[in-house]
């Protein structure tokens, strides 16, 4: 595949590789020669003001991918085969599909003025997504989808591709325990707060499970590594290793030998990552002193993230990864409501807006997560079954990676999650059938 532009910029670099690994099997070339373009014998795409030749499919440009810098931009949102498109321009499109990718991917409206949810993140209402309402939609994907047909009725001989559709579970372990292997001060903090409160129920069951007498509330490891097995799953976990106990980092003391084991164990059967604390946010350098607890413990490099409670802010966060050495982060999403915060369902790399580059970082997008369900949007846990079949099945008509976050402690036993590891089994066994 060929992409002609009089003008070949890092935007439409970036966006033109993207689409192009997505639609094509062959190599991909820019060109602002018009005579290569016309010789061209493969899938010929012009970005230009103008027609080229008469065997080209013609993308008109909007201005976005050809400016620097960031500013508002109007987006125009229109209806278009029966989805939303915006940067409406002509040619064999009635849009920009490049530059309008492009938007959402880089996460342009991110960099601009905006308001922040209770917990300091960009709020998703002021997305573009959840304005036109195409939030719980793989946009992007879809678009390539029409690109795809558009191109084989114009070059009928083109290799013309399309990646497998891929399911891929995720974990984050912010609390590995509910009353084990805790400091002796926060468990008898919590005995006096059960006693207190009147919860006799919670005392016993604590005075069981520290006495052996009885299994872990959040200890779901067992149960999820049968689920595993059963149904062939390659799973990602992604551990919380704060060194101070906080407001937001409730997890098990990372160099206690009961966490290491778990980790350890983990590391031996999965791919596992680092789950960034709520403090890393605040102070970047603790990102690798937790990089090296995981992999001290794991005895493996780590290369991959995702942020705790979903906190970043772009382009900080970001390079802050990058310098920390990860490779692949899995944050992209919301954690305020499920959906597709860059409308795509395929990993991309992430481009710096503010200095105007693809970096190596490869954000992989997850649109569904069960403390959503639960605790933003208040769904039982059959309705959050049909909400995530709902995405299952949306990503797997655009062939996508479909990305699920749990955590271990909706998979326990715990009585205030009564309910979601059935629904999470039944979830498992009918896509698998």
């Amino acid at each position: 595949m060929i992409i002609y532009s009089e003008t070949i910029t890092a935007r439409l670099r970036y966006i033109g590789d993207f689409i192009g690994k997505e639609i094509s099997k062959g190599p991909l070339t820019f060109t602002n020669n018009k005579d290569e373009f016309s010789r061209y014998s493969g899938i010929k795409i012009s970005y230009s003001p103008r027609s080229i030749c008469p065997d080209q499919f013609w993308i008109q440009p909007h201005n976005l991918l050809f400016e620097t810098g960031i500013k508002e931009q109007e987006a125009g949102c229109f209806e278009w085969n029966g989805s939303k498109a915006f940067f409406k321009t002509n040619g064999d499109l009635p849009f920009d599909i490049f530059a309008a990718s492009f938007y959402l991917l880089s996460r342009y409206e991110e960099y601009l003025p905006h308001t922040k949810d209770m917990y300091g993140r960009y709020a998703h209402v002021n997305s573009i997504a959840y304005r036109e309402n195409f939030l719980n939609i793989p946009l992007v994907n879809k678009w390539l989808d029409m690109l795809r047909n558009l191109l084989k009725q114009k070059f009928p001989v083109s290799t013309i591709s399309h990646s497998p559709f891929t399911f891929l579970p995720t974990y984050d372990i912010d609390e590995a325990w509910s009353f084990k292997h805790k400091q002796w001060w926060r468990t008898m903090g919590a005995v006096l707060k059960d006693l207190l409160s009147g919860r006799t129920r919670n005392y016993s069951l604590r005075r069981k499970v520290l006495n052996d007498r009885a299994s872990d509330p959040y200890d779901s490891y067992a149960w999820m590594d049968e689920l595993h097995e059963e149904y062939k799953l390659k799973p990602r976990y992604f551990f919380l290793v704060a060194g101070k106990t906080k407001t937001y980092d409730k997890n098990t003391p990372p160099n206690g030998n009961a966490f290491q084991e778990l980790i350890r164990q983990h590391a031996a059967k999965y791919m596992i990552g680092l789950h960034p604390s709520w403090q890393s946010g605040d102070d970047p350098l603790l990102i690798s002193k937790e990089k090296e607890t995981v992999e001290k413990a794991a005895g493996i490099s780590v290369v991959s993230s995702r942020q705790h409670y979903i906190r970043f802010t772009l382009p900080q966060t970001f390079r802050y990864l990058v310098d920390a050495g990860i490779k692949e982060d899995f944050s992209m999403g919301y954690g305020s409501i499920n959906g597709f915060r860059a409308s795509v369902a395929s990993p991309f790399f992430w481009y710096d807006l503010e200095k105007e580059w693809s970096t190596s970082l490869l954000l992989y997008p997850f649109c569904y997560m069960e403390a959503n369900s639960f605790f933003e949007q208040k769904l039982s846990s059959w309705q959050a079954l049909d909400e995530m079949a709902y995405y299952y099945n949306e990503v797997k008509k655009v062939n996508g990676t479909f990305i699920t976050i749990w955590h271990n402690t909706f998979l326990g036993t715990s009585a205030r999650f009564n309910g979601w590891r059935d629904v999470y089994r039944q979830f498992i066994k009918e896509i698998s059938a």
